[in-house]
């Protein structure tokens, strides 16, 4: 390859990068997240159990499994429905869990690593399940714990579980 072509290559990526850079959205302040509160006690989590359950039935979901889990991450309530994929059971806990831990929605870890680049870094983060389903469960403006559900896609998921979290108040 010739002194100038090699040249001419080098600008043309580094003007591509240039671009990339300047086009990137300006950074967003995060809000301070909920402070945590007491734990989800077992009627809230069956109550938000039954409405996920209901709302899998609603949307024609395939059988999901759900998990409630306290602010700790640590599982209160679990249901699988009949016929639910058995992968999905490790996985409704994993994004409780996650949600609970992280204080956010799993659905936030998905999208910084669809970003690629900098969020590639959630991979690096113990416990961050990075697909849809998991959501913290407030009650008085504290996190009190989380449901995670999985089964269907993870846009379902993403519904089943907000039909639960709005249970709690």
């Amino acid at each position: 390859m010739s002194k100038s072509l090699r040249l001419l290559l080098l600008l043309v990526a580094l003007s591509c990068a240039g671009r990339t850079e300047a086009q990137a959205p300006p950074a967003t302040p995060a809000l301070p997240p909920l402070p945590y509160g007491a734990p989800i006690g077992l009627d809230d989590a069956k109550k938000a159990a039954a409405a996920a359950v209901e709302e899998v039935k609603k949307i024609g979901a395939p059988p999901n499994a759900i998990a409630i889990v306290d602010h700790g991450g640590f599982l209160i309530y679990f249901e699988r429905m009949d016929n639910t994929q058995l992968g999905s059971v490790e996985v409704a806990i994993d994004k409780a869990r996650s949600a609970a831990l992280f204080r956010r929605p799993s659905k936030v870890f998905e999208d910084a690593l669809a970003g690629g680049g900098a969020g590639m870094r959630i991979l690096a983060l113990h416990g961050a399940m990075p697909v849809e389903g998991g959501l913290p469960l407030v009650a008085g403006g504290k996190i009190v714990g989380a449901i995670g559900a999985s089964g269907g896609t993870a846009q379902q998921d993403g519904q089943v579980a907000k039909a639960g979290a709005d249970t709690i108040k």
